[in-house]
């Protein structure tokens, strides 16, 4: 059995961060208070919190011709799942940081990936693998 695991992040606007992760990513609110707010995030617990003077601007780090985020988090999809958001996302023009893309074509670690950033600049990573046995290749 997988732990779920659970992150805290700082946002600069609770409401936008409301409707960014509930409406957009499709997650639903738990406990929350006017400073704090739990997400179900896939089956993980995350946690806005209140704080704009923590958010901080975003480095990079060079990976397959791309510029990743280097701090970010997000979620391993079903393949199908992350083609579905993917063109949800594109529907609602999303302003992606790397456009959905098949990254690593060809090797071990092959997977399906996009970036985009929260209404506070956290950087969020959707991932995919056609086999999930492949997470870990090297």
């Amino acid at each position: 059995m997988t732990s779920p695991f659970h992150l805290a992040f700082p946002v600069k606007d609770l409401e936008a961060t409301r409707q960014f992760y509930r409406e957009l990513i499709g997650c639903k609110t738990g406990r929350e208070s006017d400073r704090w707010i739990d997400f179900d995030f896939f089956g993980n617990q995350i946690t806005a919190h209140l704080k704009p003077e923590e958010v901080q601007a975003v480095s990079t780090n060079a990976v397959d011709g791309e510029a990743v985020p280097v701090r970010h988090f997000g979620a391993i999809l079903e393949w199908q799942q992350w083609h579905d958001m993917a063109r949800r996302l594109k529907e609602k023009q999303i302003n992606f940081v790397i456009e959905p893309y098949i990254r690593f074509e060809g090797q071990p670690g092959e997977q399906a990936t996009m970036f985009f950033y929260d209404p506070s600049g956290n950087a969020l990573e959707f991932k995919s693998f056609k086999d999930a046995s492949r997470i870990f290749a090297t």
